[in-house]
């Protein structure tokens, strides 16, 4: 046991000050880009209204605009005095910035101006993802939390249509939610939800119900199963790979695995990406996988071969969501330890960081261009000189 005079070092084991201790000697490290903000970073989304800016999501009970390559970071949206988990962008003309807090609250602002909207209440529980949609020509707004439970919620109105929870497998706190943007049309909605238990869920949702979707059997033709299990623990991210022809399913895991499950077959496991630890947040691009997580490194996969490209190594806490910029050519990482992060996925920038890995490795300096030497004359003097002996001769 290790025995400190800090306040913050009572009671802490060798592992957790050799940890407290690698992460402050990791913390000056400029790799990324980091913009470090003065809170822990739970959530991110690409900013509909800027194309280098993300919508963050902070522990201090705010949501920060954050443009990464201006470094920006002055435009605040405030209200709840909890952590904020969750941020979407919906409602009329996609004018509306949705917020899940720890105070069990829905918030919202208008985007442009930051003026605070409505507030959506009926949680018992943090609210821990949230999702917009339209249904019947409205919109509506999808928020899942702690409580086991997923709610619809008219977003003009502000009043609940549907409370939706699974009757026959119990469901846990919700992790993640994400609507199918092929099987949806304007009467319905059909959304994934992720939760602390392995079992991913989609549910179909109309004005005047919802149903939870029965899954084919990979294993016994004609057969169903109630669930998409596919993962052993708690799965923390659902997205639709967008750049595939068959828009399926990515997903990310506790069990340190990433998985794509295949929409042809059912929703089954097509790859598995095995990351290492919990794999809190997954992107995908035309040609890589982007997996990170609790051990604070981001991993690049070939799209084509599954195997590790690359590693970037720059945050010193967990990482906790993943936004790809410029269409796909860039990736931003935000993390428990207050920074925002943006790496170039260009093949030839990620060989440049796997050779000074290697070269690191080997025990090879990085060379430092030396500064050219200044001379003792000034270009006068120097001509002054020469014309001098030019005289002599």
């Amino acid at each position: 046991m290790h025995k400190g005079t800090s306040p913050d070092q009572f009671f802490q084991t060798d592992a957790e000050q050799a940890k407290r201790e690698r992460r402050a000697a990791k913390a000056g490290n400029k790799n990324g880009n980091p913009i470090a903000l003065k809170s822990k970073l739970l959530a991110a989304i690409p900013d509909p209204t800027s194309p280098s800016s993300v919508l963050i999501a902070e522990s201090t009970g705010s949501v920060r605009r954050v443009n990464v390559d201006t470094g920006d970071t002055k435009q605040v949206f405030r209200g709840p005095s909890a952590p904020v988990t969750c941020v979407v962008v919906g409602g009329a003309a996609n004018q509306t910035l949705f917020a899940g807090s720890w105070d069990k609250d829905v918030w919202s602002w208008d985007i442009s101006s930051k003026a605070p909207g409505r507030k959506y209440s009926g949680h018992t529980d943090f609210v821990k993802a949230v999702v917009s949609t339209k249904l019947g020509g409205k919109d509506y707004l999808i928020s899942g939390g702690a409580d086991k439970k997923i709610i619809v919620w008219d977003v003009e109105m502000g009043s609940r249509l549907h409370v939706l929870q699974d009757q026959e497998v119990s469901m846990m706190a919700i992790q993640d939610l994400v609507i199918d943007p092929v099987q949806s049309g304007p009467d319905e909605a059909i959304l994934v939800s992720a939760s602390s238990d392995p079992h991913i869920r989609r549910w179909r949702i109309r004005l005047d119900g919802f149903e939870q979707i029965k899954e084919s059997s990979p294993d016994e033709p004609g057969a169903a199963r109630h669930t998409i299990l596919e993962h052993d623990t708690t799965v923390y991210k659902v997205i639709f790979d967008r750049e595939g022809e068959e828009v399926d399913l990515w997903t990310s895991s506790g069990d340190g695995t990433a998985k794509c499950l295949s929409r042809l077959k059912g929703f089954t496991t097509g790859d598995s990406i095995h990351h290492g630890d919990h794999v809190r947040a997954v992107a995908v691009t035309e040609q890589w996988i982007i997996t990170a997580g609790r051990d604070e490194d981001i991993k690049i996969w070939n799209r084509s071969s599954g195997k590790l490209y690359s590693t970037l190594e720059g945050h010193y806490d967990e990482v906790t969501d993943l936004v790809t910029l410029d269409g796909g050519k860039r990736i931003v990482s935000v993390s428990i330890d207050g920074t925002v992060r943006t790496w170039s996925l260009n093949q030839v920038e990620l060989d440049k960081i796997n050779k000074e890995r290697e070269d690191r490795a080997k025990g090879v300096e990085k060379e430092v261009p030396a500064e050219p030497t200044k001379g003792l004359m000034t270009l006068e003097e120097e001509e002054e000189l020469a014309a001098l002996m030019e005289d002599d001769d």
